[in-house]
């Protein structure tokens, strides 16, 4: 159901942000940069309740929820502010030889009216990070909360009423039946944030209107754990990067390719570290718990296709699956084929880094690829064979705490990327206008210039 500020239908709303949309109030730099502080403003008046959100749908610890969440809004709301008047001026590029007395430029204007389309596992800044782009672009939005964490649909809610008005942005709550009205309407614009097989319903959706978007999904993201690593922090970054939030993180690592003579090394030094980070999971307190019975029963069945090296323990009841590492994994089993997006790690070895290559290259190309090697060789054989969205060498999930970096998927991983100011592009159309003289005009286009053939040939040659 429609967010309780007026009680429209989807179709009017987005009517209603249209005719606030040519006014062209939006556009201007003193309104966007307002609107920025509203919505910052606004996460600060309400930043308890959202940390209590986030513990009731996720049992996020107050540390976990600020530091990945709204912290991480803050910071972005504060670069982009920042930056934003540098963002919108015109790009001056250069001309080919044929444009003397012309100047070029590229021009960044808002789509119009979007639609974002949240996920659940970082609920909050999920929403809120894309829609920061799409404001500081000069665009109006709706911004659909997921409902698998209603606390924290109803907080986005409650923020976004505060800072705005819904001609200009608005939040509409409502399960799967809504995102499908939602999608049915014809947007300047669609940035969906979730799984694989959703993004194709979205995509699809937007077909229809010609709608462009961005799709920011997942996949198996490897972490390769060379022979000449440095294991101690190899297992301690890849412990931290998989477990934090259960699992629950797009571009965690999915599974780890070990070289074979470090196997046993890596094993337990991972599983130290597990255990010294997260405790048995079950027991802690501060772990993150599993969306929903759904996700949860999912990740329970994985548990049986593999060797059990350390962890298993679940608790139904309190949607917990500990900290776990599988060995032994048919290359065939569903672990392996399907995003974990949980707290389980298969670890796999291998002989020689052209296994790894076709191992990887086989398979869709992954959200994220970690890389733990201390030979530029290795690196470098790794970045030129192998694709994916992005990544880090000797870390884990830290490119995407880079604003001045691109975040994005590539083929089943996603289209499109955004942070920093890839947001503000992402949400802006790049218009091309190129400005001529009327000093002088050069005949040798038109065809009754004598000789034109011979001189354009000279100038395309």
């Amino acid at each position: 159901m429609l967010a309780p500020i007026e009680q429209l239908t989807i179709e009017e709303l987005i009517r209603k942000q249209r005719r606030f949309y040519r006014t062209q109030a939006t556009k201007s730099l003193a309104f966007r940069l307002s609107m920025l502080t509203f919505l910052k403003e606004s996460i600060k008046h309400h930043e308890a309740e959202i940390l209590q959100a986030l513990e009731q749908d996720l049992n996020k610890s107050e540390l976990d929820a600020f530091t990945t969440e709204i912290g991480f809004v803050y910071d972005e709301i504060t670069r982009t502010t920042r930056e934003l008047k540098r963002w919108m001026r015109p790009k001056r590029v250069r001309g080919a030889s044929i444009h003397l007395g012309t100047k070029s430029e590229v021009m960044y204007e808002p789509y119009g009216t979007v639609l974002i389309i949240a996920p659940w596992n970082y609920p909050f800044q999920l929403a809120m990070a894309p829609l920061i782009g799409a404001i500081a672009a000069g665009n109006t939005a709706v911004v659909k909360p997921s409902e698998l964490t209603p606390n924290v649909a109803q907080m986005i809610t409650k923020v976004l009423e505060r800072a705005f008005t819904d001609r200009y942005v608005v939040s509409v709550e409502g399960d799967k039946d809504v995102a499908t009205e939602l999608l049915a309407e014809k947007w300047d614009h669609i940035f969906f944030t979730g799984s694989t097989p959703v993004g194709k319903i979205v995509m699809e959706a937007a077909a229809k209107h010609l709608t462009p978007v961005t799709l920011e999904l997942g996949g198996k993201s490897p972490a390769i754990v060379h022979d000449d690593a440095n294991i101690e922090i190899a297992a301690k970054r890849i412990a931290w990067g998989k477990w934090m939030n259960a699992g629950q993180t797009c571009v965690a690592p999915d599974y780890v390719l070990v070289h074979e003579s470090k196997r046993e090394a890596f094993l337990e030094a991972i599983k130290r570290e597990a255990f010294t980070m997260f405790g048995n999971g079950v027991g802690t307190k501060r772990f993150t718990r599993i969306v929903n019975e759904t996700h949860f029963d999912r990740l329970n069945g994985y548990l049986t296709e593999g060797d059990v090296f350390f962890g298993g323990q679940i608790d139904r009841d309190q949607l917990k699956i500990a900290p776990t590492v599988l060995t032994d994994i048919e290359e065939d089993a569903n672990v392996m084929k399907d995003e974990i997006f949980g707290p389980i790690l298969p670890v796999l070895t291998y002989r020689q880094l052209d296994e790894v290559i076709d191992f990887v290259a086989a398979r869709p190309h992954p959200l994220a690829l970690y890389l733990f090697t201390e030979t530029k060789a290795v690196e470098q054989t790794v970045m030129k064979h192998l694709t994916f969205g992005g990544g880090c060498v000797n870390d884990v999930l830290m490119h995407l705490t880079n604003p001045n970096l691109p975040f994005g998927g590539v083929g089943e991983s996603g289209m499109g990327s955004y942070h920093g100011r890839y947001s503000f592009e992402t949400f802006s159309h790049a218009k091309s206008i190129l400005r001529n003289t009327t000093k002088f005009d050069l005949p040798v286009r038109y065809p009754n210039f004598k000789g034109a053939e011979k001189l354009i040939r000279l100038v395309y040659r």
